[in-house]
């Protein structure tokens, strides 16, 4: 017998949920041999790639020397200006929304530098 439309929907919700199950379990195993090794190896969050507040630099080094790239590397964007939510701006292109809606409700450049 054919399934209806109907039938093949709740069939894919069905799928959709076991998947996010499933899904859900291996990052559970994922995260603890993460944890694993980050103990094993007393590794820190610099030697991760992530920043003071835990956030990947804009750039790393790795990136910038990707082979079939540029024959010299990009320079490593600085961060400049960052809030207390862990929003950064290198300082160049246009300014993020999060840094446009803070200066029109008082707050000043200087206050997120660094």
């Amino acid at each position: 017998m054919k399934k209806t439309y109907i039938q093949i929907l709740d069939d894919i919700e069905n799928l959709k949920k076991k998947a996010e199950a499933i899904r859900a379990r291996e990052i559970e195993g994922v995260v603890a041999r993460m944890r694993e090794a980050i103990a094993f190896y007393g590794l820190t969050p610099d030697d991760l790639g992530f920043g003071k507040r835990g956030r990947p630099a804009l750039k790393t080094e790795k990136q910038a020397k990707k082979p079939g790239r540029r024959t010299t590397a990009k320079p490593l964007r600085t961060i400049k200006f960052r809030d207390d939510q862990g929003n950064v701006w290198s300082g160049r292109g246009p300014r993020p929304k999060w840094l446009r809606t803070a200066l029109e409700a008082g707050r000043k450049l200087e206050e997120f530098l660094g």
